[in-house]
């Protein structure tokens, strides 16, 4: 079996106040992505598919996506995380300006900032490193 996605339309929905997007099943997959991806030295239990099992944990990873959703829908960002790259571009003959200030921390992915709250408050970032 595979792991189920940590937020539903309807969960995107009552977090936003807002009807679910059309491809809300796609932004939440994506999203729920960037969360794993701030979650790689995380340890909590998980079941043989790989779904937590504490429901605290359940709750702030639902909570994370959609705040990461929320985030991408608020910058124009259709979950590739191609929106808001550059400040400025131009077509011909090409001119991108600036970089947006936008970091992407230590992990590669830009999280919002809430989601990053959220996973924080729960203790599941910064995660350690433990030796085997």
């Amino acid at each position: 079996m595979a792991r189920l996605p940590y937020a539903t339309p309807e969960q995107l929905a009552a977090w936003t106040g807002q009807p679910a997007p059309a491809d809300a099943e796609r932004l939440l997959a994506r999203a729920g992505e960037d969360v794993d991806s701030a979650l790689l030295t995380a340890v909590y239990p998980v079941d043989d598919d790989g779904d937590p099992l504490d429901t605290e944990i359940q709750a702030a990873l639902r909570d994370a996506t959609c705040a990461q959703v929320e985030y991408q829908l608020a910058g124009g960002d259709d979950g590739t995380g191609a929106a808001g790259q550059w400040d400025s571009v131009s077509i011909g003959p090409v001119s991108l300006s600036g970089r947006s200030s936008r970091t992407s921390a230590t992990t590669g992915v830009e999280l919002a900032p809430r989601a990053d709250r959220i996973l924080r408050r729960a203790g599941l970032t910064p995660g350690c490193v433990m030796p085997w």
